[in-house]
């Protein structure tokens, strides 16, 4: 959960989704022999051409969410499932000039947009909204955090 110096939380639409108003956070799996933070700094610049943030927070516990039935063998080649995923808070530390949705060459985002936390789970999918409340939940205090420095 990347946040602004307003407080607000880096949002994107991805391409190709099945739910084309879903906007969602920039997630993605670790490689080997790398750590959760070191990935998640990776895939935030991947996704967001992002390299201006610092860790603040991490979820105390790992987040899980399963994929609907109707979309279960489609994603992933109907290898997995679900997810299970560990959150990260971080602070940007650059300015919305550094934000580049085609930084890589399989862009993931075709827009983006800074959003009140609050307003997260009703932009989501609606299989990850207990995920994103869960998330809210543990991080309600970093808007403040970050209001605050």
């Amino acid at each position: 959960m990347l946040f602004n110096p307003a407080g607000k939380v880096f949002v994107g639409r991805r391409f190709g989704n099945a739910y084309p108003n879903a906007w969602q956070m920039p997630q993605g799996g670790i490689d080997a022999g790398e750590s959760p933070k070191q990935a998640v700094m990776r895939e935030l610049e991947e996704e967001t051409g992002i390299a201006k943030a610092d860790i603040i927070a991490e979820t105390k516990d790992w987040l899980t969410y399963d994929l609907p039935e109707d979309i279960a063998g489609i994603s992933w080649s109907g290898k997995y499932r679900g997810q299970i995923q560990k959150w990260f808070g971080l602070r940007f530390a650059g300015t919305d000039a550094d934000i580049d949705l085609n930084a890589d060459d399989m862009p993931e985002f075709c827009e983006w947009q800074w959003v009140t936390m609050e307003d997260l789970p009703g932009l989501i999918v609606p299989f990850k909204r207990h995920l994103y409340d869960a998330l809210i939940n543990e991080f309600h205090d970093l808007p403040d955090r970050i209001l605050s420095t």
